[in-house]
């Protein structure tokens, strides 16, 4: 060119160098290109506008999609997208590989990119031909998205910040792993090193606590979002001479440094350092900086799933009490799991609630629903139990108010909603802890079981009312029985029961077999309990456990101490159950009853015969009296020579007798069946009534059939 010449035209000097230009439009959704570019894609060499679909369909599947990440990254880094394409005919063959070089930039208004490049063919790929260089860059390409697909799926698997830093610790990226990393949070206006991979420990110091005005990498990092990269040791000292002698000591060659973005906001810093240099090319910023985006999510879950569970600790520590070894006579133990999803405090609890006179009340509960606003509901309707049973009310007026009040509070909790109205179940006992009688009440919740000094269980009748907070009105009447030395008295919410596809029967069976069981101590039977429905896990609130959590757990086992009784189990069981006058539906429960206490009876004739028998003298005093029946059932002896006495008492006068009822006759018989079925039988006065009574021996007896006098005890 000669002096004092006209410069060429830009494009004129682009097609002297085989090089093409191209303008890409993302909100138009067109692409401009020169004769160059057209020809570089295998279109004719004129200058054409394409749509977005023409120029993919010429382009490798893989490569659109690099394109697109490549441009994204390059505007979050202020830096130029450059990228390798290959260059497809009409038949899916590679003819050829290009470079292309941009400037992209970003209008959030309209949520679209613009950007001008060039094109220009790979001149010497490695190895080789155009097609080896490809076959070199799909290899590569495929070893990166399985890298990026295994560590996603780890950091996604991680459910703690120390996991989180466990699996960043592990990651080997393709074609380059750093030798250490260091994950930076913030802390008002300075850095903190939540955990670091290649350095000791002692060597976090001054980095720790720096302020995010310190001319260092991770502070220019969390101030401006960008990110950092710095290829050699002299690159690092001019552009941070002031904390280069930080560095230096690590004797490391490259660093990265990039931003860990969550929902929007930079939580920190992420450093990858290498101890060879790395030209952090665009294929390695993108593997770099899709990694920081990942560990940013995994931080952010964990982070959040971490103070998850310390709200729930928190929670657990205020609503449910320590259960100590405090009360004389009685061990207790108690056991709370929650559900596996959502917040792990739910509408499950537990209280014991000191009273005067050596009393005390157990309490426990459910709330309808596993969600905070249960676990609200719960905690203020503990704490109104705790005031009635502070007032010195007795069971049944305790849940009277108790419901009056939930039926208040979840009214004006339900914001208009009648679908919304909660109610909660809830069983409240008193026992003395010196006789150790029991006096419950109970709202819809289950019965409590008790494990009888020789390991039998049994489900324990009580009377009860609708669940608290349906209808405030409601009455909750008294049962009264005695805990005996040895005993232990079972109360759980139903998440016990019926989990693992169980209905209440088939739960019971389940639980029953544990109970059965010898135990050394409470703890451990609370242990098994807990097991058997979830199988192995930690004491009760913390730590990992199975998902087949399907309702909150809530366990309280109360055992009355015996001085002679230690780990052994002495013979004899016992149960005590009043029937009253307007209750003659408990006269199945008291059948069931019998049958429990005879579970292990060899003789099914016998068992039979006594349920038999116990159904007539029930009846009879319903029938025949105007006053309740006091049931005592009592399993004497030594397997293979055991006894079993069933006693009913009540405070009628008329003594029973035998009759000869005619064959037409409807009643009459009772007597006549006890003496032809009962090893022995009889009839005591007791003060202002009278008891009857019969025998069965286990090992048959010959004194089957034998009536004692009406004064008189066997």
């Amino acid at each position: 060119m000669r002096t004092g010449e006209p410069l060429p035209e830009v494009g004129d000097i682009l097609a002297a160098l085989a090089t093409g230009l191209w303008h890409w439009n993302t909100a138009a959704g067109e692409v401009e290109v020169d004769a160059e570019a057209a020809r570089l894609l295998g279109l004719p060499a004129r200058e054409t506008r394409l749509t977005e679909a023409q120029v993919r369909s010429r382009l490798h599947p893989e490569d659109w999609n690099e394109i697109t990440g490549v441009v994204q990254l390059a505007v979050t880094e202020g830096t130029l997208a450059e990228v390798r394409i290959r260059i497809m005919d009409g038949r899916g063959r590679v003819v050829r590989v290009v470079r292309s070089r941009s400037k992209p930039s970003f209008d959030p208004e309209r949520r679209a990119y613009e950007l001008i490049g060039t094109l220009q063919e790979v001149a010497e790929p490695t190895p080789g031909t155009p097609a080896g260089r490809s076959a070199v860059t799909g290899e590569w390409r495929r070893s990166r998205e399985a890298f990026l697909l295994d560590a996603g799926r780890a950091l996604a698997e991680a459910r703690s910040t120390q996991e989180v830093l466990r699996v960043a610790a592990g990651l080997s990226m393709p074609g380059f792993s750093p030798d250490g990393l260091a994950v930076f949070g913030v802390e008002g206006d300075r850095l903190t090193i939540i955990g670091h991979h290649g350095q000791r420990k002692d060597e976090e110091g001054p980095f720790s606590g720096m302020p995010l005005n310190t001319d260092y990498p991770a502070t220019e990092v969390v101030r401006t979002g960008r990110a950092v990269y710095l290829s050699s040791p002299e690159e690092y000292r001019s552009r941070y001479p002031v904390t280069w002698p930080l560095a230096e000591r690590f004797g490391r060659r490259s660093w990265a440094y990039l931003p860990l973005t969550a929902a929007g906001r930079t939580m920190g810093a992420w450093m990858a350092a290498f101890a060879y240099p790395v030209a952090f090319t665009p294929d390695e910023r993108s593997v770099l900086t899709t990694v920081a985006r990942m560990l940013a999510q995994a931080l952010s879950r964990a982070g959040a799933a971490e103070t998850q569970r310390e709200l729930t600790d928190g929670l657990q520590r205020s609503m449910l009490p320590v259960v100590g070894p405090d009360i004389p006579g009685m061990d207790i133990a108690a056991r709370y799991v929650p559900t596996g999803g959502g917040l792990q405090v739910g509408g499950d609890w537990y209280d014991v609630i000191p009273l005067p006179r050596g009393r005390f009340a157990l309490v426990i509960g459910d709330v309808q629903g596993h969600d905070v606003r249960a676990a609200g509901l719960m905690g203020q309707l503990r704490i109104a139990l705790r005031a009635y049973a502070a007032e010195g009310h007795r069971p049944d007026a305790v849940l009277s108010r108790a419901s009056h009040f939930f039926h208040g509070l979840t009214q004006a909790d339900c914001d208009g909603d009648p679908g919304d109205v909660r109610f909660a179940t809830c069983y409240y006992a008193e026992v003395d802890s010196a006789t150790g009688t029991v006096e419950s009440a109970r709202a819809g919740h289950l019965d409590p079981v008790v494990r009888m000094a020789d390991g039998t269980a049994l489900i324990r009748a009580t009377a009860g009312g609708l669940p608290l907070g349906i209808d405030p009105d409601s009455d909750y009447p008294t049962t009264r029985h005695a805990l005996e030395p040895g005993e232990t008295l079972m109360l759980c919410t139903d998440g016990l029961v019926e989990t693992g596809g169980h209905d209440l029967r088939t739960g019971w069976g389940r639980l029953r077999t544990v109970l059965e069981d010898r135990w050394d101590s409470m703890d451990e039977l609370a242990d098994a309990l807990v097991q058997a429905v979830l199988g192995p896990s930690s004491h009760h609130t913390t730590g990992p456990l199975p998902d087949r959590r399907e309702d909150d757990i809530a366990l309280l086992l109360l055992r009355r101490e015996s001085g002679d009784y230690v780990g052994a189990r002495p013979p004899g069981r016992r149960t005590m159950m009043t029937v009253a006058q307007a209750e003659p539906e408990r006269i199945s429960e008291a059948r069931q009853q019998l049958r429990g206490l005879l579970h292990d009876w060899p003789d099914e004739d016998q068992r039979d015969s006594a349920v038999l028998l116990l159904s007539e003298v029930l009846t009879n005093v319903l029938v025949h009296t105007d006053t309740d029946a006091l049931l005592v059932t009592d399993v004497t002896g030594e397997p293979g020579e055991r006894r079993i006495r069933v006693e009913v008492t009540d405070t009628g006068e008329d003594l029973p007798h035998k009759r000869r009822p005619g064959e037409m006759a409807s009643s009459g018989r009772g007597l006549m069946l006890i003496e032809l079925l009962a090893d022995a039988w009889g009839v005591a006065p007791r003060g202002e009534g009278k008891s009857i009574w019969f025998e069965f021996y286990e090992s048959g007896g010959s004194g089957a059939g034998v009536a004692v006098a009406p004064s008189e005890e066997p």
